[in-house]
């Protein structure tokens, strides 16, 4: 059987705090853990964001001080050449590379070192960065955070007119960590009925359920954070997982994977064998005559199963014994 594999992405993102020595060792890990693709975060600080820009609150609370954006991001950012020995790097190790970029700048220059996109949920109404993300032709996968339905499908728009064909859509919270309550992973199934596209989950929660349960509800990328080391400074520790918990999460995936088969409804091979034992069939409950009626009273059922079916009962109530049988024998017609 045929298994239809989950992509599932590490997001090393700004996790590395802007050593590249921290962002190669997180590649082994996530390697070491059986991801497919990591992924990161490229920008140019000045082409991204204004000296005006405050942060998020949920940063200020991470990092546990107060600066401009421009400031904290200056200080999470690795060079362009970085990007390129990072990808080369993922090669060598044989793991996918994907960064997410954050200004039209950095999109050309990914262009020549990925293959795919995964454009976040801040831009997903920024329309002169989704046609440049468009005009490539490369599969894009789209998180939905913050999005109503109308400006997703005003998102799938702009992509699909422009260029691109393969979007996959990822619900998502915007919020770091997520708390359960606003998590609403039906909306999930929402944006697959109503787009008609893949779908999947970038997950912002605590811990790896969230993640598992959307695989089983039918999510075909699965982007989770993760960090060597939740206590280090920075925005998103807070809201990642740790090395032994991303491989908990793409172990329990792999399995839910197998576990979900296919929508047939028959015996597995295991199955057929252990009928026999665990059904049951129709037994004499007493001694009985030839000739003697079939009754209420001197039939009943027992396992094994290799006898009368039980859902032959009421024919053989009122038809006559064709031999003796003995307590607990199997009926014979």
């Amino acid at each position: 059987m045929q298994v239809n594999r989950t992509l599932i992405i590490a997001e090393i993102g700004v996790n590395h705090n802007g050593d590249y020595e921290t962002a190669k060792r997180m590649i082994e890990v996530a390697k070491e853990c059986g991801a497919d693709i990591v992924k990161f975060q490229t920008f140019n600080v000045d082409a991204m964001v204004s000296k005006h820009a405050k942060m998020a609150q949920y940063q200020k609370q991470n990092i546990g001080e107060e600066k401009s954006q421009k400031e904290m991001l200056s200080e999470l950012a690795l060079t362009y050449k970085q990007f390129e020995e990072l990808a080369d790097y993922c090669k060598r190790v044989e793991i996918g590379f994907l960064s997410t970029p954050f200004d039209i700048e950095s999109i050309k220059f990914l262009n020549s070192i990925q293959q795919l996109w995964k454009v976040p949920s801040g831009e997903i109404t920024n329309y002169p960065y989704l046609v440049e993300i468009a005009k490539t032709r490369k599969k894009v996968i789209l998180s939905t955070g913050m999005s109503t339905l109308e400006e997703v499908g005003n998102a799938l728009e702009v992509l699909s007119q422009n260029g691109a064909s393969d979007i996959v859509l990822l619900h998502c919270t915007t919020d770091y960590p997520t708390s359960m309550g606003d998590v609403n992973l039906n909306a999930m199934l929402t944006l697959q009925n109503r787009f008609g596209r893949s779908v999947g989950y970038s997950d912002h929660t605590r811990g790896i359920e969230v993640s598992v349960a959307a695989v089983a509800m039918g999510a075909t990328v699965i982007e989770k954070h993760f960090t060597l080391n939740r206590d280090m400074l920075g925005p998103d520790h807070k809201a990642s997982i740790e090395p032994d918990e991303l491989k908990a999460l793409i172990s329990a995936i792999r399995n839910v994977e197998r576990a979900k088969g296919s929508f047939e409804k028959s015996p597995t091979a295991t199955e057929e064998q252990n009928r026999e034992v665990a059904r049951k069939s129709i037994v004499a409950a007493k001694k009985i005559k030839r000739g003697e009626l079939f009754t209420f009273e001197n039939l009943t059922t027992k396992r094994p199963g290799n006898g009368i079916s039980p859902m032959e009962w009421k024919m053989l109530i009122g038809q006559k014994a064709s031999r003796d049988f003995e307590e607990d024998e199997l009926i014979e017609t």
